[in-house]
């Protein structure tokens, strides 16, 4: 970053402070984009965010947050371990209004999720309690809860009390410490295991009752089993994944209650998996089925399963984050640094990518080289956003007009017929 503003030469202990004596606030960072991606939504329509957290490799021992985690990345047969930082990331579904269905992830919130040290052999008895309450209360889970509660409130200081909040989760976050503390007018959709508990309504008026309310009824077959009921109809759903509107085939039962939610009825949906192969000879992809949750057994099944099918996105922004932009690289370790860095450059991808929302032929990017494919990407991809942005820095700055190239060529073949290209071959060096 000092290196592209020039001032590589300079003393950078300035840019070092700005990151470890809070010199900005993170939240105020990312209001602006939560406004300016709900100003986007049509007038009626809810805004459909997607919570999931990720890992950033670290290798030094001090740095504040870091342990050993599980690997995602790790083979199936056996558990790998990495060291590193866990942080919770919010983003919200921007959708697409040239092609319908589509959608573009643009966080809107990040936020370093830890766990607790654990204390020494020494430690006293109280010690160990307070790991054991921190443990609780820093759990991702609860964490993921705290923001969902932080976005609801935001929402409605923007006077959008009115507009209903879609929070898509995967399994890890379908549990009782974020399904039992949703805020007024949030439906969250998440996944549960094909094994699940499941229970009908209790009845009602039969007989006299005793003792404490009944929450659960009759218990239900297992998702699994449902999906292995032929009595149960299949249902068909269109909707946008992978590039194109699919036929998705799926079974609903409602209302129906878990054990995370205790006393509040949801819906379950099954969805058959497509199968299919992309090209000839391709492994075959989409083979296993979903089972998920809804909080709200009234919500449309289209948009309840296009809802979960944009949770896809988070992990396009974590990819980008990580592989683009180098978000975990920069070699800090003080808490409040290891905190506001990652926000910020987070925070940097958002504006970007609703800079380049709209139209992508709109945009003024340098034109495609010949040896490039003619053919349209589906969509900007975050590398050609970055290379536009350099390119109207650069171009501003040479003095260059980078939309409307003339033709420097002239009818001579000879070297000293050609004007000088170093503006072009430096911007296209950039891209």
């Amino acid at each position: 970053m000092l290196s592209t503003s020039g001032q590589q030469f300079n003393d950078w202990s300035a840019a070092y402070r700005l990151f470890e004596r809070e010199r900005f606030d993170i939240d105020a960072l990312f209001a602006p984009i939560r406004r300016e991606v709900i100003g986007h939504l049509e007038p009626g329509e809810p805004l459909v965010a997607i919570m999931d957290d990720t890992l950033m490799r670290k290798r030094g021992r001090k740095v504040h947050g870091t342990g050993w985690r599980r690997d995602p990345l790790g083979p199936p047969f056996s558990t790998n371990f990495i060291w590193g930082q866990r942080f919770l990331q919010l983003s919200a579904a921007l959708p697409d209004s040239a092609v319908p269905g589509r959608a573009r992830g643009v966080p809107i919130d990040l936020v370093h999720a830890p766990s607790p040290p654990r204390p020494g052999r020494r430690a006293s008895e109280q010690q160990w309690a307070e790991y054991r309450e921190k443990q609780k209360s820093m759990k991702v889970s609860c964490v993921g809860a705290k923001r969902i509660a932080e976005l609801r409130t935001g929402m409605d200081d923007q006077n959008r009390q009115s507009m209903r909040l879609i929070v898509c989760v995967d399994g890890g976050f379908t549990n009782r410490a974020v399904l039992r503390n949703l805020p007024h007018d949030t439906v969250a959709i998440g996944r549960i295991r094909k094994d699940a508990r499941l229970f009908l309504p209790p009845a009602e008026g039969i007989g006299p009752r005793r003792g404490r309310r009944r929450w659960y009824g009759n218990p239900l077959p297992t998702p699994e089993k449902i999906r292995q009921d032929e009595s149960i109809p299949w249902i068909t759903v269109e909707a946008f994944a992978a590039g194109k509107l699919h036929m998705f085939e799926v079974k609903t039962v409602a209302p129906v209650r878990w054990l995370g939610t205790g006393q509040q009825n949801v819906r379950l949906v099954v969805i058959r998996p497509l199968a299919y192969r992309p090209r000839k000879g391709s492994p075959l992809l989409y083979r296993d089925p979903a089972y998920l949750l809804c909080t709200d057994p009234e919500l449309p099944l289209d948009r309840l399963l296009q809802s979960y099918l944009w949770r896809w996105e988070i992990e396009l922004n974590f990819r980008d984050e990580k592989t683009v932009l180098g978000v975990g690289e920069a070699q800090v370790r003080i808490p409040t640094a290891v905190e506001t860095l990652p926000a910020l450059i987070v925070a940097a991808y958002a504006f970007l990518l609703l800079a380049g929302a709209g139209d992508q032929d709109k945009l003024s990017a340098l034109p495609q080289p010949k040896w490039r494919a003619s053919v349209p990407a589906p969509r900007t991809s975050t590398a050609r956003l970055i290379g536009t942005f350099r390119s109207e820095l650069w171009g501003k700055a040479m003095g260059v007009n980078l939309n409307h190239f003339a033709d420097s060529r002239k009818e001579g073949t000879k070297p000293v017929f050609f004007e000088n290209t170093l503006a072009s071959a430096v911007c296209y060096a950039i891209k």
